[in-house]
């Protein structure tokens, strides 16, 4: 599968593209590979770290179940700088908080679908992406949520 990687402030970020929609990204090195679309999400990764994005417009999927998929789709959709808590968002698919986690745990996708965003209703939660807390935290620090790390 063509894959490009992206240098960012947290270290590397692979991005995998399958059937013309981005599958797969994360903190590691990849590959180098340069079709329209990995072009177009390493541009936005980039403009997102430098400031000049706060919505990534790329096609993607996200592979596995129903419920990875409808949580995936809850996590798209909390805006730049916006955080919800697990209980919330488990509120909103009709799960429990432990099924929310697991869902945000389960995102192929960390950063294009934002599951640093949703946080502990007692603090900030877990972070499946390399780096952990420190990544997760840097994120919501970059979208103006720090007030919520005080």
């Amino acid at each position: 599968m063509p894959e490009i990687t992206v240098d960012t402030p947290n270290g590397p970020f692979a991005l995998t593209e399958a059937d013309g929609v981005l599958i797969a990204c994360g903190w590691r090195s990849g590959g180098s590979d340069r079709t329209p679309l990995l072009q177009e999400a390493a541009a936005q990764v980039r403009a997102y770290h430098d400031g000049a994005l706060r919505t990534f417009d790329l096609p993607w999927r996200a592979p596995g179940s129903a419920f990875q998929q409808a949580a995936c789709a809850y996590i798209a959709s909390i805006p730049f700088g916006d955080t919800v808590t697990y209980a919330e968002m488990a509120k909103a698919l009709n799960v429990s908080a432990q099924a929310a986690g697991k869902g945000c745990g389960g995102n192929p996708l960390p950063l294009v679908v934002p599951c640093h965003r949703v946080l502990g209703s007692n603090g900030l939660g877990g972070f499946s992406g390399t780096g952990g807390i420190e990544t997760k935290v840097w994120l919501l620090r970059h979208e103006g949520a720090a007030g919520l790390l005080i």
